[in-house]
């Protein structure tokens, strides 16, 4: 296989793409173009493979003797993505970071909305309130595709997770899960439709994680990194339940309870054979 991308060369920090990718760090400017920017050779691959629009791709030229490189040229010929050939010092100013990888795609995002998350056999959705740490967003993602589960519901203010630290938390897992965002009270009003279960990790819950049945379909909210879910939330919730803290700490890391409460609801699902 031969690589067959046909690459404009760029070489000015001033070039207006190198501009306008770049731009794409900012909130306002993904929103604003539906784009949002993914490093590294794989994890672009990937996001061709799962079905997702790559609108522009920039790459430094030892691309060409990478065999993976090879088949990003394949994937992408004849999609109408743009291609730039950079310099590594146009890459570092694109990724805004010393070192950056290889390969950076400009990807169109995908959106859905609170009429897509269906009560399905075995649907198992995240529901995020008021997160901030783009870190743990992309993280709960991650672990969100290691379970299988179907997306994440984030509600009322929360960080974007289109944005390049949250994208690079979550190690390619974007691509298969279906984010939704919504307001608060859009969300309440749609839960009450809800016919699946709804479990929420509260302060105030007296209920061990462990004795709780998470019958899918399952919605699991989990609180912001602060404060936990604001009564609103707690009160859409059929059970409630704590993780239990044995030592000095009061408080687990958002992603990390998370993480915990997602593998309890696998070993509800498959518990282990007996030997």
């Amino acid at each position: 296989m031969t690589f067959e991308i046909d690459a404009r060369p760029v070489s000015s920090l001033a070039n207006p793409a190198v501009k306008r990718l770049a731009g794409l760090h900012l909130k306002k400017n993904r929103e604003a173009t539906g784009l949002f920017l993914v490093e590294g050779l794989r994890a672009v691959i990937e996001g061709v493979e799962l079905g997702f629009t790559l609108d522009e791709v920039v790459f430094v030229d030892r691309l060409r003797d990478l065999p993976p490189g090879r088949r990003l040229a394949k994937l992408i010929a004849g999609t109408g993505a743009r291609a730039l050939e950079v310099t590594p010092e146009v890459l570092v100013k694109i990724a805004r970071r010393d070192n950056p990888q290889t390969v950076i795609g400009a990807f169109r995002r995908r959106e859905f909305t609170l009429a897509d998350v269906r009560p399905e056999p075995g649907a198992l959705w995240v529901v995020l309130e008021g997160i901030k740490d783009p870190g743990n967003l992309g993280t709960v993602l991650r672990t969100l595709d290691a379970v299988k589960g179907a997306g994440v519901i984030l509600v009322g203010d929360t960080c974007d997770p289109w944005s390049v630290e949250a994208v690079r938390a979550t190690m390619g897992s974007l691509f298969v899960n279906r984010i939704v965002r919504a307001p608060m009270a859009a969300f309440l009003d749609w839960r009450r439709g809800w016919t699946g279960t709804v479990v929420g990790t509260a302060l105030t819950a007296a209920v061990d994680y462990r004795l709780v049945d998470y019958r899918p379909p399952l919605l699991l909210m989990m609180g912001n990194e602060q404060s936990g879910l604001p009564p609103q939330m707690v009160e859409a919730c059929d059970r409630t339940v704590k993780i239990p803290m044995l030592g000095r700490a009061d408080s687990l890391n958002l992603a990390v309870s998370t993480g915990i409460m997602l593998y309890e609801v696998v070993r509800c699902r498959q518990p282990l054979a007996e030997s």
